[in-house]
């Protein structure tokens, strides 16, 4: 297998208290049963633009200030594929649940490689007996359907299932812009949930810290990263592209100011579509964004 970064690989079996787990999620919900996500090749694209970058774990990284992986040598592993088929849905929750929960319940964070939008609601299922947490949304869409198509566990709700779960004590939802699968009472029933809704524009004209200053302090946060919240300038490769995205930097001080101010308790990067990519800059971008991702991980864990 082709590791993220050309870390030491892994398996279920031999995660340890502290690792940061690398894992990658093909399929989980789809809409038409049978059709695999449109992000199915996205934990290959992604772990495979990584390796430019393999062979400087030693090197400085002006992103985050410090050494590449900036950890003790097997601290990061890579366990590879959850089982997904998308003829079996339910199957395909049933394992991305039952794995986070062995990493998590083995005292380590995963960091989920997806997959479509569907994948948070299975691997933040998996935060039961780890509670309380906070989930910061990142995404151009609310994601707050009821149902669509008749599927109320699809991609366009998994903030409205993850309000359901006992154990998150809160959301914010950042890069919210455009038009989407939302209806007005939607949004309303986020907002009546206790939802904090930070817009692409909000974001713009007052920083991202502003937007996380809504987050308690020291609170174990779940980030769950759709990649269309950026700016189709620098993300083309998503399906629901949208102007006035985020960029680039608004994601690294997201990280950052997480890992100084809260912990990071795990993290989602989903949505990348590979064939919509341009010069694999997407896969590229998702690739330096998971490493800013696993850094402040570390930096947070307390």
């Amino acid at each position: 297998m082709t590791t993220f970064l050309g870390l030491p690989a892994g398996d279920c079996h031999s995660i340890a208290a502290d690792n940061i787990v690398v894992v990658g999620v093909q399929d989980a919900t789809p809409y038409e049963p049978g059709k695999a996500s449109h992000s199915q090749d996205g934990p290959a694209a992604i772990r495979d633009a990584s390796q430019k970058f393999a062979e400087w774990h030693d090197h400085y990284d002006f992103d985050i200030g410090a050494k590449l992986i900036n950890l003790p040598k097997g601290r990061v592993v890579d366990i590879g594929e959850i089982d997904c088929d998308p003829n079996t849905p339910e199957s395909n929750r049933t394992n991305i649940q039952a794995t986070i929960s062995g990493i998590l319940g083995a005292g380590a964070r995963p960091l989920v490689l997806g997959g479509d939008d569907s994948v948070p609601i299975p691997v933040l299922a998996a935060y039961k007996n780890h509670e309380p947490i906070w989930v910061i949304q990142v995404d151009a869409h609310l994601d707050w359907r009821e149902e669509r198509f008749g599927e109320r566990l699809g991609w366009s709700s998994p903030m409205r299932r993850a309000s359901e779960m006992g154990w998150v004590a809160g959301m914010v939802q950042i890069g919210i812009r455009g038009v989407g699968s939302a209806f007005v009472q939607d949004v309303r029933d986020a907002k009546e949930w206790g939802s904090k809704i930070v817009t692409a524009r909000d974001v713009w004209r007052s920083g991202m810290s502003k937007a996380l200053e809504q987050v308690p302090q020291d609170a174990r946060v779940f980030v769950s990263l759709d990649l269309d919240a950026i700016d189709p300038a620098f993300m083309p490769g998503v399906m629901a592209q949208s102007p006035g995205g985020l960029n680039y930097w608004h994601i690294i001080d997201l990280f950052e100011w997480l890992s100084l101010h809260q912990n990071i308790v795990g993290c989602n990067i989903v949505e990348l579509a590979p064939q919509r990519d341009v010069n694999g800059v997407s896969a590229m971008t998702a690739a330096r964004i998971a490493c800013s991702a696993i850094s402040a991980m570390n930096k947070s864990s307390r």
